[in-house]
């Protein structure tokens, strides 16, 4: 069956998660949530999520096994641990997950920001729908800078995608382990003065609407802390599944000020109110 305008225009037909990206997408998603997971991660990496994992009795012990896998997989030792000593020359490190975490944490739409967007859309199928600008169409100006930044040499070796493929794994298993005690969504909120990097769908009432979020996106766990960001906040009901990342995932990693989450993007019903 050929898929609509509307659903092309949302993102690839395929993905590596198995679900159709236009429900994935889709407010009916967010409502009725179905387990994520990408394809041959968790089996290709068993000694973490069948051997180290199930024997962490705290989140700190499963942030220790994490690290020390990603550490061996993709020589990262000194980045995590931000070895000091004297060096002579310039010292390089390797490509990493907390590279771009950081450099997303300073501005979403730093290269480091088109890496991950390009992540998620390559995983999930989802098209970016910003980035500096709106991206609009494949070949557009603002497609192909987006392109041409997610792309960059800089940070793609060593398989930054599959660092990140592990991150959002371990971000899957940590929140059902010890974060949601069986809850399937999570209240968060983004502080907006504008809808420039999100597109109004619909209005449903005075203070519902459904707006097309970026395939990636910062909300808060903080209504407060959300509000310093814009005077609008959007309120929202996101799936567990939906999280790539959480300020205490990883109690050594950026975002703690802000209790960032970094969300999957797509069509949300939010609340819209003032701050």
């Amino acid at each position: 069956m050929a898929r609509s305008p509307e659903e092309a225009s949302r993102g690839h037909s395929t993905n590596l998660v198995g679900v159709p990206t236009g429900l994935i997408a889709s407010v009916a998603y967010n409502d009725y949530p179905v387990p994520l997971h990408l394809a041959g991660v968790r089996e290709t990496n068993k000694g973490l999520f069948l051997e180290m994992l199930p024997r962490a009795e705290s989140p700190e012990d499963a942030c220790e096994a994490f690290q020390q896998w990603l550490g061996t997989m993709f020589g990262l030792e000194p980045e995590q641990k931000e070895k000091s000593g004297s060096f002579k020359g310039r010292q390089r490190f390797r490509s990493s997950y907390l590279r771009l975490i950081k450099g997303w944490g300073f501005d979403t739409n730093s290269p480091e920001g088109a890496v991950l967007k390009g992540w998620v859309e390559s995983r999930f199928g989802l098209f970016p729908t910003y980035h500096k600008e709106p991206v609009g169409r494949v070949g557009s100006g603002g497609w192909l800078a987006y392109t041409e930044e997610k792309m960059s040499s800089r940070f793609h070796a060593n398989s930054i995608y599959l660092q990140l493929d592990l991150l959002y794994e371990f971000c899957q298993w940590s929140l059902a382990r010890f974060f949601l005690a069986g809850r399937k969504h999570l209240t968060l909120y983004r502080g907006v003065n504008s809808y420039e990097e999100q597109v109004l769908v619909e209005r449903l009432d005075q203070r519902t609407i459904v707006v097309r979020l970026n395939n990636l996106i910062s909300f808060s766990s903080s209504r407060d802390i959300a509000g310093e960001f814009g005077d609008h906040i959007l309120e929202a009901t996101v799936p567990a599944t939906k999280i790539l990342f959480f300020n205490a995932l990883l109690p050594t990693a950026p975002l703690k000020g802000e209790h960032e989450y970094m969300v999957i993007g797509g069509d949300y019903r939010v609340k819209a109110s003032y701050f």
